[in-house]
């Protein structure tokens, strides 16, 4: 049976396990002022998310939760970034592929000048530092969907880096409390996103639509500074809000133009950080929070009962409302990233979008 959800505002990393009628139920001292009883009081630790409301009881166990996120953004261009496809949603199948985005041999790759812009305002309202050169490497492995076999990314040095986000969450009594968090951006970058696989169960095959491939798609990586459902959806629907002002992406995660992969793990406070894994292609804010509560749950409830946390890729399966597993993480996969040298790279300032060796 699934495990009970998550509920309430949750500040800081502390989460308390108790067994109350045979079942479990998580509490978040630390931010809203539940307990263990269930009762929510006001909370007098909102500035110190270290330090729990409340002294634990004989027999529980307090857990620090870590959430760091990948958030893919469809960048708001006419074309894709390296092909003069158009982009639009809901083309008929495979009706915006050019031989690039085919990857059809002797094609080359001509860099969108909308994309690398977008990635500089992002970068600058974000409070990022602008590489005034960034480079582009290849991520090789193999999917139906991905014709080229490797997609082009950004690893090494990316278009901006070191930046932050502010959110807001309430707390205190009533939720009438207001507080300002901000979670560290570690890199914004340019990548290609790959086609779309559509799995027809009735006759048991899979058919591709190539429409998606090559589209522009900003990565902002956040540091793991979150700690629960919540704050994630925050964070999430603030960036969201700040790509539509800017015009860089129209972030309609319903049409799949924002996806949120989360990386998720749990562990002693003042004790190393525990296994990680990552629930992937998340295109909903309601199941993005519920998709990290129930992993942080699921992980608590496996170390509880003398299991080991798989280091693998997981996805969040909204009918049932658990996460379940999909392959192992790209650590223990042969990815073969690539440094594409001076073939492709924008130079900041100088004019210059695109250099190439032909």
């Amino acid at each position: 049976m699934a495990a009970p959800m998550l509920r309430g505002c949750c500040l800081g990393r502390h989460w308390a396990l108790a067994c109350i009628d045979g079942g479990s139920r998580h509490g978040r001292g630390a931010a809203t002022g539940f307990t263990s009883s269930g009762k929510r009081g006001q909370s007098f630790v909102a500035q110190q998310p270290h330090i729990t409301a409340q002294k634990s009881r004989k027999g529980e166990h307090k857990w620090e939760a870590v959430v760091g996120l990948e958030i893919h953004a469809q960048i708001a261009s006419n074309s894709k970034l390296f092909s003069g496809s158009q982009v639009h949603f809901a083309a008929p199948p495979n009706s915006l592929v050019s031989f690039f985005d085919a990857s059809l041999p002797g094609t080359l790759p001509v860099l969108n000048r909308r994309c690398v812009e977008a990635a500089v305002m992002t970068g600058l309202a974000l409070n990022c530092h602008i590489n005034k050169k960034s480079l582009f490497d290849r991520k090789h492995y193999f999917y139906a969907d991905l014709p080229a076999g490797y997609q082009i990314t950004q690893q090494r040095l990316p278009i901006a880096v070191n930046g932050s986000l502010a959110y807001s969450v309430c707390v205190g009594k009533r939720w009438r409390q207001v507080i300002t968090k901000t979670v560290r951006i570690k890199q914004i970058q340019l990548e290609q996103d790959s086609g779309k696989s559509l799995h027809d169960e009735l006759r048991s095959q899979t058919l591709i639509d190539l429409n998606r491939a090559g589209v522009g798609l900003l990565e902002v990586v956040l540091e793991p500074d979150l700690s629960c459902g919540e704050e994630a959806t925050t964070a999430v629907r603030e960036l969201q809000l700040i790509l539509q002002a800017l015009g860089t992406s129209q972030a309609n995660m319903a049409e799949g133009q924002l996806r949120v992969d989360a990386n998720i793990s749990v562990h002693h406070p003042g004790e190393p950080l525990g296994v990680r894994t990552e629930v992937k292609n998340l295109n909903s804010a309601r199941f993005l929070a519920r998709a990290i509560d129930y992993e942080i749950q699921r992980q608590i409830n496996e170390l509880e009962n003398g299991c080991e946390i798989l280091n693998e890729t997981r996805s969040f399966d909204y009918k049932l409302g658990c996460t379940v597993p999909m392959r192992d993480k790209e650590g223990k996969q042969d990815y073969r990233w690539l440094l594409l040298l001076s073939k492709y790279y924008y130079v900041f300032g100088s004019g210059t979008y695109f250099k190439s060796t032909r």
